[in-house]
């Protein structure tokens, strides 16, 4: 079983930049997604992107497309989440998921973003966006 931890958030000002970090275990054989969600009081769970960790292709939705940019370290079993020109809105609790035995084209659909998809959780890192 995989664990994923999140770590990086913080208190930024508005148009500031946040780097986030999820690190897994392990990227085992089976592990082929993780994503990033934001968990919002009073929204829920939004997807944020998706990443192949084996191939690297990525899906961002279009809310933060522009802005934000997700990529792996492989050797180092973590995935990031790099955020750029932040604002209010963006302040949630952000969660990394983990799910296995996805195909390659899996990462480019609407499924790459479903919460439902995901079997494997980390608790979560706080970005807060203010002056």
């Amino acid at each position: 079983q995989v664990t994923l931890v999140e770590f990086g958030g913080g208190l930024v000002p508005p148009g500031g930049s946040l780097k986030l970090s999820c690190a897994a275990s392990a990227f085992t054989q089976r592990l082929t997604n993780i994503a990033w969600f934001r968990l919002h009081p009073r929204w829920g769970h939004e997807a944020v992107g998706c990443i192949n960790v084996k191939s690297g292709t990525t899906q961002l939705v279009n809310a933060v497309r522009g802005r934000f940019n997700i990529s792996r370290d492989n050797d180092k079993h973590t995935v990031y989440l790099e955020m750029n020109n932040l604002g209010p809105e963006d302040s949630d609790v952000y969660r990394c998921a983990a799910t296995i035995d996805k195909p390659w084209a899996w990462t480019q659909g609407r499924q790459c973003l479903s919460r439902q998809e995901y079997e494997t959780w980390g608790h979560g890192t706080q970005v807060a966006i203010s002056s």
